[in-house]
């Protein structure tokens, strides 16, 4: 099966807690497009990985086929832990910079008690890889899980987190992206997979603006 992750230029996202979009210190709407994008990692290798840039270069579709991972009696450790990382480049005026916020995660699991899912989202941008942000949130087994259900996940990036991008340059904003299961009981299973194409694993990201002084 196949998931999909989204990325929304800033113009489309409908509320950035931080910056109002064309109030003077955040650049137009019109005046932001994605230039490109790109995917890495064992969760979306050469090959399982396909992209659809809108006419207006304000989303960009990816759609993996092996952005997967299990655990149980008969998986192997390299089934259980998977990595895509997102490369975006975004277009935008001089004068400007900005960093993520906030994103939001929609997907499929299916976990037997004792088994954890566990949610790692690191950004950084290609001129500053050193300085990073990581957020984490985990899925314990059992309950409803074990039957499997889709989950959304929120990430908000405190601000004394936020990384910003570089001052005066067009920084390539990279989003790493991690899933692992780990398990307490050796019998258990459990997946995160996608589950509809639509709905297997979107994300959104919001920005905060401001400008380079």
């Amino acid at each position: 099966m196949r998931s999909y992750v989204a990325l929304l230029a800033p113009a489309l996202v409908a509320a950035s807690p931080l910056g109002v979009v064309g109030d003077g210190s955040s650049p137009k709407p019109e005046e932001i497009t994605i230039v490109s994008a790109s995917a890495s990692g064992n969760g979306c290798p050469q090959g399982t990985v396909t992209s659809d840039l809108s006419t207006d270069g304000k989303v960009i579709t990816f759609g993996f086929d092996a952005f997967q991972v299990y655990t149980g009696p008969d998986t192997k450790q390299s089934d259980k832990s998977k990595n895509c990382q997102l490369h975006l480049n975004l277009k935008y005026p001089g004068g400007f910079q900005y960093a993520v916020v906030e994103s939001t995660y929609h997907g499929y699991a299916q976990l037997e008690s004792g088994v954890t899912g566990t949610f790692y989202s690191t950004y950084y941008f290609s001129q500053d890889a050193a300085a990073t942000t990581t957020t984490r949130t985990s899925i314990e087994g059992g309950g409803t899980w074990a039957d499997g259900q889709v989950y959304t996940k929120q990430d908000l990036v405190p601000t004394a987190s936020i990384i910003w991008s570089p001052c005066g340059a067009s920084g390539i904003l990279n989003v790493n992206n991690r899933v692992a299961l780990t398990s307490s009981n050796s019998s258990a299973s459990g997946q995160i997979s996608d589950d509809d194409a639509t709905v297997a694993f979107n994300q959104q990201v919001h920005f905060n603006w401001q400008v380079c002084k």
